[in-house]
């Protein structure tokens, strides 16, 4: 019988990331609205970069990951010049996909909750096959 080898990620993981609010973030700037508040998108992207910075370390040479899906609740807004923290949490791994619970918070309040998922691949075939579709 071959040996299997050893998940790349356990459940388990965590990382977070900070962002102090700028007009650059607010949904004005990225055309996400026209308030002057930090945007769902940059809510999205901050909350992304917590589950990249989780596996970061332990990531197999030559490999990454990418986001399949993500599903994103924006509870509450936040000022410019707050900072938001993102934290990243592995739930469940299933063979090479990964799900991640994400909580944005700004101070004790919660801004934004979720779950994203993403696959493990190979980084230059994916870029590769990448470059052949356009």
């Amino acid at each position: 019988m071959q040996e299997q080898p050893e998940p790349a990620f356990a459940p388990g993981l965590t990382a977070q990331v900070e962002l102090t609010v700028t007009d650059a973030d607010t949904a004005q700037a990225v055309g996400s609205g026209d308030v002057p508040v930090l945007g769902t998108p940059r809510v999205l992207a901050l909350a992304e970069a917590a589950t990249v910075a989780a596996t970061a370390t332990g990531m197999p040479p030559g490999s990454t990951t990418v986001g399949t899906r993500v599903e994103l609740e924006h509870l509450a807004p936040t000022v410019v010049g707050r900072t938001v923290r993102a934290q990243a949490l592995l739930a469940t791994v299933d063979g090479r996909r990964l799900s991640f619970e994400v909580t944005v918070s700004d101070g004790d309040q919660t801004v934004a909750r979720g779950r994203v998922d993403r696959i493990l691949v190979d980084r230059g075939r994916f870029v590769e096959r990448a470059g052949r579709a356009s």
